[in-house]
């Protein structure tokens, strides 16, 4: 009797584990058994494994046959283990020799004529059994692009369980078989344009340039019609390119929600949920398979919610986690999945339900009581955590004819001032785990070297005593404050920094 060893890789998450695949063959009632806390569709890879190695050359024997997936205690989910327990079970027999299978980590779901299906998720798990010092990796034809991502690894793709069992030394006629490829899933197609298209709002293009200088978190209150989301879905072009880090974290996070990927993403995202979103799409979730919802993979870019009053409050509260944490956590019975939680958070809204509030053209229709009530699905909790808090208002006609061309910023010039003041920023934090100023938390500005004078700080001191402010609300005007004076490549913010770090954070209810 023989115990054949492999290993595959449970995701949970963006994290993952690697599982060591067990195999044994003894001679009593044949039956094929799986041990090791398995779901229902890892169940029926008994009969997916029995039916690809019948049609692949090398049928299972009429023995008993057990698969342990250890460790026994994780919970295992998915159909991703298919072809490790195949090989295993072949080793076990003698079909390979059970040393050439020890140290290779398969991947891969089989289909009933032997052939192997690709998966989602193959980045981050071989991501996550690299960091585990695994080097060596057999994965499907369908997933070589995405599996040759990750550097420093061996990556040997397959078409069928023949195939992988060829190279692993097996006496089998090789057999040519088409290669099952992952149907394309391209990602939502949004609005390019240009910040020189937005014309008239100068503050607003302006808190645009500052949000994407610091990383902070923005909410535009105006008419429909007055640029919003105009503005929102010009963000992501003012960002500096994502580091190497943080674009296998994004690339890693497009794997997992099954879209196509041609190589590393290394731009920004930007997800825009609609408002019918549940709290599961929004920050992510699933009963049995955790999936990353809008805002995890928003990660490194920008999350907008526009006409945030139309969502659900309880769902838009689920966002005050990780806006103050970076990490979205999510809690089941039996596991606990982690994503990246860093993204910036555009919120968009009306003045009221009609949109009119406050306009000179159009008579709003709605009560006191309605506004309150619409805006009030905004928690205070969830606002305080919003660094800028602008009003956006609608385009006049004197505003566009005094808007000259040669005047207009540019997204080329705004994102050369924001790659400017990031690194000004980024050097002020060489030795601290933070790289922009969002990050930063507010005690860092308000102790040592970094402490302002009371003459600098006066306004929000009198906001914070006055009640108006709260030490959040106080701390976050801090931080744009050395946003502002980044980008004048200024030493320190001075008075007039924190007077409009100030306005920025409450033209909305001046």
């Amino acid at each position: 009797m023989m115990v054949a060893r492999t290993l595959s890789v449970a995701l949970l998450g963006l994290s993952g584990a690697v599982v060591e695949v067990e195999a044994h063959i003894a001679d009593a009632i044949p039956g094929f058994q799986l041990i090791g806390l398995p779901d229902a569709a890892l169940s029926d890879a008994k009969d997916r494994v029995r039916a690809a190695a019948a049609n692949g050359g090398s049928p299972l024997p009429a023995k008993k046959i057990v698969v342990n997936l250890s460790p026994a205690a994780l919970p295992k989910h998915g159909s991703t283990y298919d072809l490790a327990i195949a090989v295993a079970v072949l080793a076990a027999e003698g079909v390979i020799d059970h040393a050439a299978i020890a140290d290779v980590v398969h991947l891969g779901e089989l289909s009933l004529d032997g052939r192997v299906r690709p998966m989602q998720g193959v980045l981050p798990a071989i991501v996550a059994a690299r960091a585990a010092g695994h080097r060596r990796f057999v994965v499907p034809r369908g997933n070589e692009t995405e599996a040759r991502l990750v550097p420093d690894v061996s990556v040997e793709t397959v078409t069928s369980l023949r195939d992988a069992l060829i190279r692993h030394g097996a006496e089998l006629e090789p057999q040519e078989l088409e290669a099952i490829v992952p149907k394309a899933v391209p990602a939502p197609v949004t609005e390019v344009g240009d910040l020189a298209d937005v014309v008239g709002n100068p503050d607003a293009v302006e808190a645009l340039v500052v949000a994407a200088a610091g990383a902070h978190h923005l909410f535009m209150l105006g008419p429909p019609g007055a640029g919003k989301t105009m503005l929102a879905h010009r963000l992501p072009a003012l960002l500096p390119d994502l580091s190497p880090e943080e674009s296998l974290v994004v690339t890693s996070l497009t794997s997992l929600s099954g879209r196509s990927l041609d190589g590393l993403v290394t731009r920004p995202p930007l997800e825009s949920p609609h408002h019918t979103s549940s709290a599961a799409a929004l920050v992510g979730g699933g009963s049995k398979i955790i999936r990353p919802g809008a805002a995890a993979r928003a990660a490194h870019g920008v999350l907008f919610l526009d006409e945030a009053p139309e969502f659900p409050a309880a769902v838009l509260d689920t966002l005050r986690q990780p806006l103050e944490s970076g990490t979205i956590t999510i809690h089941r019975a039996s596991s606990v999945a982690h994503f990246p939680g860093r993204f910036q958070l555009v919120l968009a809204a009306n003045p009221c339900p009609c949109g009119q509030h406050g306009t000179s053209d159009i008579a709003c229709v709605c009560t006191s009581i309605a506004r309150r009530r619409y805006l009030g699905r905004l928690s205070g909790p969830l606002l305080d955590r919003v660094d800028l808090q602008l009003r956006v208002n609608r385009v006049t006609t004197a505003a566009i004819r005094l808007a000259g061309e040669p005047s207009r910023e540019t997204t080329a010039s705004a994102r050369l001032r924001v790659e400017g003041a990031r690194e000004v920023a980024a050097a002020r934090l060489t030795a601290t785990p933070w790289r922009t100023n969002a990050e930063v938390p507010g005690s860092w500005f308000r102790t040592g070297s970094r402490r302002l004078p009371v003459a600098v700080t006066s306004p929000i001191d009198r906001a914070l005593e006055r009640g108006t402010l709260t030490m959040r609300g106080y701390d976050r005007v801090l931080r744009v404050a050395w946003t502002l004076a980044d980008l004048d490549t200024a030493a320190a913010p001075s008075a007039q920094h924190i007077g409009r770090a100030l306005f920025l954070r409450k033209s909305v209810t001046t």
